[in-house]
């Protein structure tokens, strides 16, 4: 009997241990979507910001246009490489030198953000050559790594579909090759001997299978 206690006991902690660890992953799935929510509207409002920013004249204009250039081609070429990589794990090594020149395009962005607040205003405007350098630096790299993604992809979906192509013709040419079987060469009837009488060359069709894709026929009119 105790022996039966125990089993229970132990059934039953099981079970807590087992929907304790349930709650937690549920907990913390719920949690990544809340952050990951979180951070996707705050991205939205700081680039409806930089945007309106960006039409407003002076510097605050120039630095919100360098921040929105460099957000964008990160942002387009993060996203277009972790798309890839389930199909194509060679472009880990292309995610390893973004995730380098990420580090370089946050420093950026966070430098421009600062300089928004920045009261010297010729100060800022003689950073400017060397900010845009750097920015059109980052982008350019982060460009060519997404395009050449992008040309990868579509040269592997261009060969997989010439070989398709392919072998759909052999199969097509295979499946149009037929072979007639010819008539068996009769013999000449010796004198004498009495002629069969003549076979016809093809079987006559018996009955006719239904198939369901066919629409039954008409009765004939009695009229």
């Amino acid at each position: 009997m105790e022996a039966v206690l125990v089993i229970v006991a132990l059934i039953f902690i099981a079970f807590l241990a087992l929907g304790a660890y349930a709650t937690v992953k549920a907990v913390g799935a719920a949690k990544r979507g809340v952050d990951r929510t979180v951070a996707q509207a705050r991205r939205t409002v700081e680039d409806t910001t930089l945007r309106a920013k960006s039409f407003q004249p002076g510097t605050a204009s120039e630095l919100a246009q360098l921040r929105l250039k460099l957000r964008t081609s990160m942002r387009a070429t993060q996203d277009a490489l972790h798309a890839r990589v389930s199909d194509d794990p060679t472009l880990k090594e292309s995610i390893d030198l973004f995730a380098r020149l990420s580090a370089h395009g946050h420093e950026l962005d966070g430098e421009l953000k600062r300089l928004e607040t920045e009261p010297d205003k010729a100060h800022v405007q003689g950073l400017l050559p060397e900010l845009r350098a750097r920015t059109e630096q980052i982008t350019n790299s982060a460009d060519a790594l997404r395009h050449a993604a992008r040309d990868r992809a579509t040269r592997f979906a261009g060969d997989d579909l010439d070989s398709l192509s392919l072998q759909i013709d052999l199969e097509a040419g295979a499946l149009r090759h037929w072979t007639t079987e010819t008539d068996p060469v009769q013999e000449t009837p010796r004198p004498g001997s009495a002629q069969e009488p003549a076979r016809p060359a093809i079987t006559p069709p018996g009955v006719r299978p239904v198939y369901p894709w066919q629409k039954k026929p008409r009765p004939e009119s009695t009229t």
